[in-house]
């Protein structure tokens, strides 16, 4: 049977490459932005000796046959970001990638198995000035296509609108109800303000799980609305590669950037305590081990180059929902040039 509407069908792509096009401008326009401001680009390595240790990010393996039939098994990579670090320890200071990223198990609108990583790094600032880069990126993105607005989903924001800051606690208190301090490490408790907002609580759900539930179902569809936002301080135990914040070690140095309901990027405080980061990673991957029957390898090289990090923060931005909002696109494979086909 004929497969429907190919990427590669002249009419089809066609519909496309007004957008495809706007996307390439878009790269560009960004590599300037970071070479403006003494940015390295770098090219990390795809193939990696682990995918990354995040409890529901499922990776690619693969095998590689070495000369005299040696046989290791490697992943795809999730995120440039072990990489990053690594070249971090090794003296850079201000680099960024645009890499090719692999996430198994993830094809919606908004998700594609392979997409395309926006990650930055700058040794010696704190988290928050990450929150201005992703201001300055907006603006880069809508200048390179000639927009005002950006939209999704029947919402729009202005790119050139200065961000709304709001905390984890405050958005938990305003959207759902909550005062999520009051409700720190207490399962129980947060199952009950879930049962409260109608959200299904089941007797395997751990606090994490329960909280991804509330911050996706009440908070996340509030935030970017008009402008974009900056849901920041996450729960320590949220937030595996990034440092506690020193006035308060509950919580930690992350935030999210939001556009029309559309999550965008993910930012830390880097953590750079090889101890600490180990026995994150172990509880992470103990916890997918229960969840979903398998776990990943700690890759130790990575975990030995975090004692020679400087003090550095890091953000990772999907560059092609940022496509999406920028060209107000339905869906991801309307803007990324070949996309996976469907089975």
């Amino acid at each position: 049977m004929r497969r429907q509407n190919p990427f590669w069908g002249e009419d089809f792509h066609a519909g496309r490459r007004t957008r495809l096009l706007q996307r390439a401008r878009i790269v560009a326009a960004l590599r300037g932005f970071f070479a403006a401001r003494d940015f390295v680009e770098i090219e990390p390595s795809a193939l990696q000796v682990s995918p990354g240790n995040e409890t529901h990010i499922a990776g690619f393996a693969t095998q590689f046959s070495a000369p005299g039939g040696v046989s290791q098994q490697l992943y795809l990579h999730s995120s440039p970001e072990f990489d990053c670090k690594k070249l971090l320890a090794a003296g850079e200071r201000r680099i960024f990638a645009l890499a090719h990223v692999f996430r198994n198990g993830e094809r919606t609108k908004l998700h594609h198995p392979e997409f395309t990583m926006l990650e930055w790094y700058r040794a010696g600032a704190s988290y928050r000035t990450l929150i201005d880069d992703c201001a300055a990126i907006l603006q880069t993105a809508a200048e390179a296509v000639g927009v005002k607005t950006f939209g999704f989903g029947g919402k729009s924001l202005d790119p050139f609108a200065a961000p709304e800051v709001v905390s984890v606690t405050e958005a938990f208190a305003h959207y759902a109800g909550i005062d999520l301090v009051s409700v720190l490490d207490d399962r129980d408790a947060l199952a009950a303000e879930a049962l409260r907002l109608g959200l299904r609580v089941a007797p395997d759900d751990h606090w994490s799980d329960l909280f991804s539930k509330i911050l996706s179902d009440k908070i996340e569809p509030n935030l970017g609305e008009g402008r974009v936002a900056a849901l920041i301080d996450y729960p320590a135990s949220e937030a595996a590669l990034a440092r506690r914040k020193p006035c308060d070690p509950r919580f930690a140095e992350r935030f999210e950037l939001y556009g029309c309901g559309v999550e965008l990027a993910n930012a830390f405080g880097e953590l750079i305590d090889p101890a600490e980061q180990r026995r994150r990673f172990a509880a992470d991957m103990a916890e997918r081990r229960r969840i979903y029957g398998e776990a990943y390898p700690l890759d130790e090289d990575f975990l030995q180059a975090l004692a020679f990090m400087p003090p550095s923060s890091g953000a990772a931005l999907g560059l092609d929902r940022l496509v999406m909002l920028a060209t107000r696109a339905e869906t991801i494979d309307q803007v990324i040039w070949a996309p996976v086909a469907r089975a």
